[in-house]
């Protein structure tokens, strides 16, 4: 049984699903991002069930590219047990547009959770919100250490090779893994046209008002289609263990 959510834990997540997916292609080509498969699910019901998990109630998923094949599918939510709404933007817009007219248009609550809808983690959102509470920025950023996608080799100055690292683990360095928990004043950050990442991050780094959360979980991120099938082992692995 879940434990029970503090009185105040925010049950509102803006979800991203508009991209054209283009490194996925051909397999984007007539399908939306969020409804290509990995482990036998659509990438965004994956997105679905995990905040359900962890008690988000209303969900605003911002649409764009293929935007009817996506509210066709996952409807008004109670297939899922959640509630969603759509906010439609432009595929040019970025996130920025995104973010902005889901927030401006559906979010009411102060604190909420923002996302990038092709990712999928064990994030515990109340562990997120906790950092976020104590450290009071306008944006708080999970991330993770990131695997090199190919094997390192270790070279000495005389150039003799010391030895192979197959994908390691960079344990000195962090990824975003576009999840996040958001203040609504950010709506004062986000561009009109543009990605977040490039402008509104870079804007509050500069204000010290951007903190991150150290995710010590999984993270499974489907960009391209060598992601795509790197999820598909991970997943079918997870089945199998």
């Amino acid at each position: 049984m879940p434990l029970p959510l503090p009185a105040a834990y925010p049950r509102t997540a803006v979800v991203l699903s508009g991209g054209e997916g283009i490194r996925l292609r051909p397999i984007t080509t007539d399908l939306p991002k969020g409804l290509v498969k990995v482990g036998g699910k659509p990438l965004l019901q994956w997105v679905l069930e995990w905040l359900k998990a962890n008690g988000i109630a209303n969900i605003v998923i911002g649409v764009a590219y293929l935007k009817d094949r996506i509210i066709e599918y996952f409807g008004d939510g109670s297939r899922f047990g959640v509630d969603i709404t759509y906010s439609v933007h432009t595929v040019e817009g970025g996130t920025g547009e995104g973010f902005q007219l889901a927030i401006s248009r559906y979010v009411d609550e102060d604190t909420f959770f923002a996302l990038n809808g092709d990712q999928i983690t064990n994030i515990k959102l109340t562990s997120m919100l906790a950092k976020h509470v104590k450290t009071g920025p306008i944006a708080t950023i999970a991330v993770v250490h990131p695997r090199l996608p190919f094997g390192l080799v270790e070279v000495d100055k005389q150039d003799n090779c010391r030895g192979f690292l197959e994908k390691p683990v960079l344990s000195d360095r962090f990824i975003s893994t576009g999840v996040y928990t958001f203040e609504r004043k950010i709506t004062k950050y986000l561009p009109t046209r543009g990605d977040i990442e490039r402008s509104t991050f870079p804007s509050l780094c500069r204000l010290h008002r951007l903190s991150v959360y150290r995710h010590p979980g999984s993270f499974i991120t489907v960009n391209s289609l060598r992601e795509l099938e790197e999820a598909e082992e991970t997943m079918t692995e997870k089945k199998l263990s």
